[in-house]
């Protein structure tokens, strides 16, 4: 009966997500699946809330119905954020416990993300312009 839902779920979504305009990139260390109206916290970025930030680091993109893997980026494809705010992650503790007397330290760590909405997937197969770093 699992395995009968399971084959159902999955034909079911690669149907419905078949022309679904998608894109990687990459944002500091991480890299985020994104799709248009998709809220996503990354690591700090500098701007203002209400600020349109263009992520030209696109690792994988499909749109209209095709895939596009770049080496290491897609040349041409653009992500339009807009900046919705900053924020702190939840604090994470971090405990050194050896088996000595008094030998214990605590520390605890927040780290500074930005909050960003995905506006728009652009994507410009003849474009020249070369994508930062290169």
């Amino acid at each position: 009966m699992f395995l009968a839902l399971n084959l159902f779920y999955n034909t079911v979504f690669t149907h419905s997500c078949e022309f679904m305009s998608y894109a990687i990139i990459k944002s500091g260390a991480h890299q985020f699946r994104v799709q248009k109206g998709l809220v996503l916290d990354v690591e700090k970025l500098e701007g203002n809330p209400g600020d349109q930030i263009k992520i030209q680091d696109v690792c994988q993109l499909s749109h209209d119905g095709q895939c596009h893997i770049g080496q290491p980026t897609v040349v041409g494809a653009t992500v339009v954020c807009e900046l919705v705010k900053h924020k702190r992650a939840p604090k994470v503790m971090v405990m050194k416990l050896r088996r000595r007397k008094n030998s214990r330290r605590r520390n605890g760590h927040r780290q500074h993300l930005t909050v960003l909405k995905v506006l728009e997937i652009s994507y410009q197969p003849n474009s020249t312009e070369a994508p930062d770093g290169n």
